[in-house]
């Protein structure tokens, strides 16, 4: 489909874009993602009738920006969340000729790398609602919409949201940069991962990392690690810590909350060790699913780690 002649159509016509091929239609939701019953209350609803001010960014694109909704697309989401850290990336993802105030007609575009090119997917922006609340990922800022809209259009992609269920961090880092994945087994980690952890970080490559478990189980552990979740990787330092130095890893949670209450958390004692100015820099004390976990019990936690680069 192509953008820009949809969209002139529809405002010559002052018509709404409205997508016959994703509609507002249980097929496009998948049959047995949720309970008969409970497909047929499905609401579709468009951002301007969601609220009154709906902006599709909103002070630039932020990891926080994101909350995983009713669907078990952590895969997607934290390749996403690695994404935003990306901005050279996220462009490509997020065309910038598109928005609520200028030219809007209810049709949105975004690009993903599939067989080797960018593909081009137009969606129309109404968006699912069960009892009121959102069946997609949701916003952090009530009126900013890229992450509905671009978790939309990777639907389409797939074929339905039910198709985002489930699914391989390692394919959607590469679909949202076309970008060379590798990945390790913490069970059997390189001996130079700290290393690796910190190169990748310099070299501004995407990273995620999943935990064991299935993932249509979503457990959360008493140390607030979740079982079968994927992660981002937002950051990876080495700080000077008592007598020495200590590895660390800062993770984020799609859904925007539950974090790891284990040393290196928000409130742990270790953060008292560290002399002010790295405390300062690196901590930041929020219920926003972002962590920071030694190297040690990453590799206990975690069972995988990804790493995505625009170049081998």
């Amino acid at each position: 489909q192509d953008f820009k002649g949809l969209q002139a159509l529809c405002l010559s016509q002052g018509l709404l874009f409205e997508d016959a091929t994703f509609p507002a239609h249980i097929s496009s939701i998948g049959p047995t993602l949720l309970l008969e019953e409970k497909l047929q209350q499905i609401q579709w609803k468009r951002p301007k009738e969601i609220h009154r001010n709906p902006c599709l960014i909103m002070d630039g694109v932020s990891r926080f920006d994101i909350m995983q909704g009713e669907i078990g697309d952590c895969w997607m989401l934290a390749a996403l969340g690695s994404l935003t850290l990306q901005k050279q990336f996220l462009e490509n993802v997020l065309p910038k000729d598109q928005g609520f105030q200028d030219d809007y007609a209810g049709i949105f575009h975004f690009r993903f790398w599939q067989y080797g090119e960018w593909v081009d997917v137009v969606i129309d922006d109404r968006l699912p609602f069960l009892n009121g609340r959102y069946l997609s990922v949701h916003p952090r800022t009530s009126n900013e919409f890229w992450p509905s809209l671009l978790e939309k259009a990777y639907a389409k992609l797939q074929g339905s949201y039910q198709n985002l269920n489930g699914g391989y961090l390692s394919d959607a880092l590469v679909d949202l940069t076309g970008g060379v994945q590798v990945q390790f087994s913490l069970k059997d980690p390189p001996p130079d991962l700290e290393e690796i952890l910190k190169a990748a970080d310099k070299s501004r490559c995407l990273m995620g990392c999943s935990t064991p478990g299935q993932s249509r189980r979503n457990i959360e552990l008493r140390n607030g690690i979740v079982q079968g979740h994927a992660y981002t990787i937002t950051g990876a330092v080495k700080i000077p810590y008592k007598n020495g130095w200590k590895h660390i890893i800062r993770i984020w949670n799609p859904w925007g909350y539950g974090e790891w209450k284990g040393p290196w958390s928000d409130d742990s004692p270790q953060w008292d060790h560290v002399d002010p100015e790295y405390r300062e820099a690196l901590l930041r004390n929020k219920d926003d699913g972002e962590f920071w976990i030694s190297c040690e019990n990453f590799q206990e936690q975690f069972s995988w780690l990804y790493i995505c680069n625009n170049t081998p």
